[in-house]
């Protein structure tokens, strides 16, 4: 994986992590409030936060 697409599913990754906690904390999912709740937008930001997790998570496997 290239050094930039690893900073991106980085940074994806942390943003998914963060709205997961604010769906624990304070059930408030900052995703939905901003793009609607479940609109074809909030399906594909939910669907590359989970792929960019599953890569990094691929990315670190691939190194053991």
């Amino acid at each position: 994986m290239s050094k930039s697409l690893g900073v991106i599913a980085l940074t994806l990754v942390i943003i998914g992590a963060l709205n997961w906690g604010l769906v624990g904390f304070f059930n408030y999912d900052l995703v939905a409030a901003i793009f609607g709740e479940m609109s074809a937008i909030s399906r594909v930001v939910y669907v590359v936060v989970g792929l960019s997790g599953a890569c990094l998570a691929l990315q670190k496997l691939a190194k053991k």
